[in-house]
């Protein structure tokens, strides 16, 4: 898509609504960003994350971002490879920076003011996360990525994204899938999975659904924070979601 057909669909979405969650935290995991590679990040894929997150930002939402590391890394996998697994864990927290700064750079060609801070101080490529500096930035409107997970081992970026989330007071954790929201079973290898419109957080963790670990979902829910589960392969998915609009599973109190 180019910038200008970007800016017209951008003014388009503006003019239709407000947004509905005027903060929200974007989730996303490194195999997404993968693409079809086997490995890797897939700049097409980058970029069609970039041009959603356009459209958000033009209709006057505030976005942060959590990026997971799997495509390049994962820290669980590294023990079978004889890795001891804090180590493989904060290799992972880099495979998560490097995948921060490829969506940044992707950003920033569409024009828009972008930060990446670290839970790993990493001076020479990003910001160390500070929390009061990463509120300022959300409040002149800058895209911020949080990278290197919560800086520990043991923690996942879905934990990450929901205590982001909750530090930055956002209205919803968004969290971008392949499918169109929550099911009781993978609807790619199961025909008759059974999709959900909306859980409560103590019913997915009660049923053991796969939406994100259970740390994230109890963190959620002590701080009252939806989470809303959605696909991003279609075009305006994104923004759809965060007016409270389009095809997502919701889970709240």
């Amino acid at each position: 898509m180019a910038k200008n057909s970007c800016q017209e669909t951008a003014k388009k979405q503006a003019k239709k609504s407000t947004t509905s969650y005027r903060r929200v935290l974007l989730k996303i995991s490194g195999e997404f960003i993968m693409g079809d590679f086997t490995y890797g990040i897939d700049p097409k894929m980058v970029d069609w994350v970039a041009r959603e997150i356009y459209l958000v930002s033009k209709s006057g939402a505030e976005i942060c971002l959590v990026i997971g590391g799997g495509n390049i890394f994962r820290g669980i996998s590294a023990e079978v490879a004889g890795i001891e697994r804090v180590t493989g864990d904060y290799m992972g927290m880099l495979a998560t920076i490097i995948n921060s700064l490829a969506m940044q750079s992707a950003l920033e060609r569409h024009n828009i003011q972008t930060r990446v801070m670290s839970a790993l101080p990493i001076a020479a490529v990003c910001e160390p996360y500070i929390r009061r500096r990463a509120m300022r930035h959300m409040d002149k409107g800058r895209v911020v990525i949080f990278a290197a997970g919560t800086g520990n081992p043991f923690f996942t970026t879905d934990t990450a994204a929901a205590l982001r989330a909750s530090e930055m007071g956002c209205h919803a954790l968004l969290k971008a899938t392949k499918v169109d929201g929550v099911y009781d079973a993978d609807p790619m290898k199961v025909s008759t999975a059974k999709r959900y419109d909306r859980l409560s957080y103590m019913e997915v963790l009660t049923r053991d659904l796969k939406v994100m670990d259970a740390s994230a979902i109890l963190l959620a829910r002590e701080n009252d924070i939806p989470i809303l589960v959605f696909s991003i392969n279609h075009s305006g998915a994104f923004a759809d979601v965060v007016q409270a609009k389009g095809r997502y599973t919701i889970i709240t109190e």
